[in-house]
């Protein structure tokens, strides 16, 4: 496989650390939900949440600033049309959330009742965001309308990537994969 059929390092490195903090935070978003109101276990829970998705907002835009200076490998000659416009609809919708549910849960936290600080990794304060209070239950609708939105999309996503691994055996999931990366 050649250079150019290929993601470079660091959108390979954002790739699987979004990845895996992404999915960190919808297991901790489920557990820390279900844990006693109020609780210091289920503090800390929120706050890790808050700190991860913060690092998430951060890295979406890190991305999105290399992406511009960074094509993408193309899609697979193979590929029919409509399947290219799903994957470029898909990747559209995962960096929308990925932008959206960090913005989403810094309102949720900002109109809060509670007025908790928000202090990532408890290290450094964030100003909440000057929004109304009454904004609170519209916000929480959208973190969690988001949150069930971004499992959807990281399901299509891994079944796209797994089908063409497995059922079509391309070079889609490998293109993203570093271990498989050839040397020159």
């Amino acid at each position: 496989m050649s250079e150019h059929t290929r993601y470079d390092r660091v959108a390979m490195g954002l790739h699987w650390l979004m990845a895996l903090a992404i999915i960190g935070l919808m297991v901790a978003g489920f557990i820390m939900t279900g844990l006693k109101p109020g609780s210091a276990q289920q503090f800390q829970m929120y706050q890790m949440h808050k700190s991860v998705g913060a690092t998430v907002l951060v890295l979406t835009l890190l991305r999105l600033f290399w992406r511009l200076g960074h094509r993408p490998p193309p899609l697979p000659d193979h590929m029919p049309e409509w399947e290219k416009l799903l994957a470029h609809a898909g990747h559209l919708g995962l960096y929308a959330l990925m932008l959206a549910m960090p913005l989403a849960g810094w309102a949720v936290v900002s109109t809060s009742p509670y007025n908790i600080p928000t202090v990532l990794y408890g290290l450094i304060p964030v100003p909440h965001l000057p929004l109304p209070r009454g904004f609170n239950d519209g916000a929480k609708l959208l973190h969690e309308a988001g949150a069930w939105m971004m499992i959807l999309a990281v399901l299509g996503h891994v079944g796209a990537a797994l089908r063409h691994h497995f059922l079509i055996k391309d070079d889609v999931l490998i293109r993203m994969l570093p271990r498989f990366r050839r040397s020159p």
